[in-house]
């Protein structure tokens, strides 16, 4: 395998808060994406045509990260047919940034393995991550069908826990499938997407998640009686333990908790930084303040991590946003 080039480090940047005002204050001049990054060919480019490297980890994650990419290199080269195989090596490509690579394992395993809907699935995610969501759209509308009819599976997580899997093979197609239609613009069909996926959720976790995306797409259709049902079954007493981003924002749309309380940076991860900021971004959108929605989806293009959903869903708001100005 090529390694990947360490990226390097550059000056000092203005808080991201500063810059998101400043980009606000530029709109038409302004777009996301990072510095100069290492020499070589980028995983991506940003929906603006910026060229998008892996972000740093830190030592310690990426030596976890490349320990469980190599033991997954071994079982592949010593069974490269077999499909959990390809599949894992995929998955653990893509957890370390490599999303070219994943992709094209994902393609491999596609080829070997041409019904079996979990290749369509991941590499439908991973195009999402890349910005082709033309190329997101046809896959999983591709893994629906190679799955209608037949009964779902848990899906193993990444990080495996005592609960057991949280999602499901279909449950996590229809997800990923109304993300990459919500991605696009296209709310309708985005909004049966995420209640196809709500309605195979097997817990609280996954729920909350296709509910969020349902009730925003929807706002997003100016059908605001029908989202305000999708929160009723989120009440205060719900407890989760891993979509508490998620479930924050279901309690900023009922108002339990005040928009800028999900933009406090105090022990929250890049991912959770990036999901809550969103929705506070696409809150203030749907309530007729753009200018607030602007300066917080500017806010979150200024992080160094381009591949939560939430900074893809911003950008892809300020592209629609900036040609609706020009």
């Amino acid at each position: 395998m090529t390694p990947r080039p360490a990226r390097p480090r550059t000056a000092p940047r203005l808080t991201a808060w500063v810059l998101a005002l400043a980009c606000a204050a530029a709109l038409p001049g302004c777009v996301p994406g990072r510095g100069p990054g290492p020499v070589g060919e980028p995983e991506a480019r940003s929906l603006f045509g910026q060229p998008l490297y892996p972000p740093e980890l830190t030592l310690e994650a990426r030596q976890r990260l490349e320990a469980q990419l190599d033991s997954a290199r071994l079982v592949y080269e010593k069974d490269p047919d077999n499909a959990d195989a390809v599949l894992w090596y995929g998955r653990r490509a893509a957890a370390l940034g490599h999303y070219r690579e994943a992709i094209s394992l994902f393609s491999e395993g596609m080829n070997k393995h041409p019904r079996d809907a979990r290749f369509y699935r991941f590499r439908g995610h991973r195009w999402i991550t890349v910005r082709r969501f033309d190329r997101a759209v046809g896959d999983l509308e591709r893994a629906v069908r190679l799955t209608r009819g037949q009964p779902d599976q848990p899906e193993p997580d990444l990080e495996p826990n005592a609960a057991g899997p949280l999602g499901t093979l279909q449950g996590n197609i229809w997800y990923h499938l109304g993300l990459a239609y919500y991605l696009r613009g296209e709310f309708a069909r985005a909004a049966p997407a995420f209640r196809a996926a709500l309605g195979l959720a097997r817990n609280d976790e996954s729920r909350v998640a296709a509910a969020d995306w349902l009730y925003m797409s929807l706002r997003r259709l100016g059908r605001t009686a029908e989202a305000e049902v999708v929160l009723r079954p989120f009440g205060p007493g719900l407890v989760l333990r891993d979509n508490l981003a998620y479930l924050r924002r279901i309690r900023l749309y009922r108002g339990e908790l005040p928009p800028d309380s999900l933009l406090d940076p105090a022990g929250r991860s890049n991912v959770e930084l990036a999901t809550q900021a969103y929705g506070v971004g696409n809150w203030y959108l749907y309530n007729g303040r753009q200018s607030d929605a602007e300066a917080v989806f500017w806010r979150i293009t200024s992080a160094e991590n381009w591949a939560p959903f939430g900074y893809i869903a911003a950008e892809a708001d300020l592209r629609r946003l900036t040609r609706a100005q020009r």
